[in-house]
Formats: structure tokens, sequence, C-alpha cells
């Protein structure tokens, strides 16, 4: 397993998060971002002023993966649902223990405090790779559907 350090993502990290989050979309739905749209989506996820927060897997300094999370309260639980967003790990260090790293990290945060009752994530009902990495790591499939109706912007 390589030597990984987590770190909470700083402004010094926005472009590279930024070309993840492009490389995100062109692999898993095969969508061409918007790359100035994205990096302030960025810029204001690093500021935490979304509710989100990124976290960076480090290489020997260099940026080789990215997990944020953002909350979603739960008034039937009284507590928060810490969602995975732009989970990303470079190709060259997938199956490498990146993920499971970074997924770790921010699980013990939110054993950490009381106000977190779950963690949840998407992931493309075509990839059984990522189902089942998931599934090792303790996920399990709760019986929604996500639905989305998008506003023309």
């Amino acid at each position: 397993m390589l030597d990984i350090k987590i770190d909470q993502a700083t402004l010094e990290d926005c472009d590279i998060i930024a070309d993840f989050n492009i490389q995100l979309a062109l692999e898993t739905e095969s969508k061409q971002l918007d790359p100035e749209l994205v990096r302030t989506g960025v810029l204001e996820s690093l500021g935490d002023e979304r509710g989100c927060q990124y976290f960076v897997a480090r290489y020997q300094n260099t940026v080789v993966g990215q997990i944020m999370f953002t909350r979603e309260w739960s008034d039937w639980r009284n507590g928060e649902f810490w969602w995975f967003q732009s989970v990303y790990v470079s190709p060259d260090y997938r199956r490498q223990g990146v993920f499971q790293r970074l997924s770790q990290h921010v699980q013990s945060l939110a054993e950490s405090n009381p106000d977190v009752v779950g963690l949840r994530l998407y992931v493309e009902l075509e990839n059984e790779r990522a189902q089942s990495t998931y599934q090792q790591l303790g996920f399990d499939f709760p019986g929604y559907q996500v639905m989305e109706k998008m506003l023309d912007r």
C-alpha cells in the first residue's frame, strides 16, 4: 500500500481538484464541463461557503486523489448525512488503497461528530467495480433511487 497522506484541501489545490472533477465527469458520464465554472465551484467549496469540505490524498507531495463531502440534514433521524462527492483517484494510483484512505479519513471525522448519523454516496448503476469497492467499505443500497430535475441555467 502506498504511503498516502490525507490533508484538508487548500486554495493551492484548486487547480488539480478542478482538473480531477473535469476528468471525473468525462470518465463517468461522458460530460464535458466548463473549466472556469468548475474552478469557481471548487473555490467556493474550498472556502466552506457551501457546507462542504474537500480532502486530498498526497503521495510524495503530489495530489493523487480527492474526496468532498456535503451535508444533508435528516429530520427523520435528527442528524446529518455526509454525502461523498467528487471522488476521484488519478488513474496511475487506482486499486492501491487511495480511495480507502480518503473514505476512512472522512468516516473517522463523521464518527467523531455526534451530529452525523451516516454516510452516503452516488454510484453509477453500470459501475460494478465502484459498487464492489464501496460494498467492501461497508456501504449498502438503501432501496432508494435518485431522481433529479435540472433547471435551465
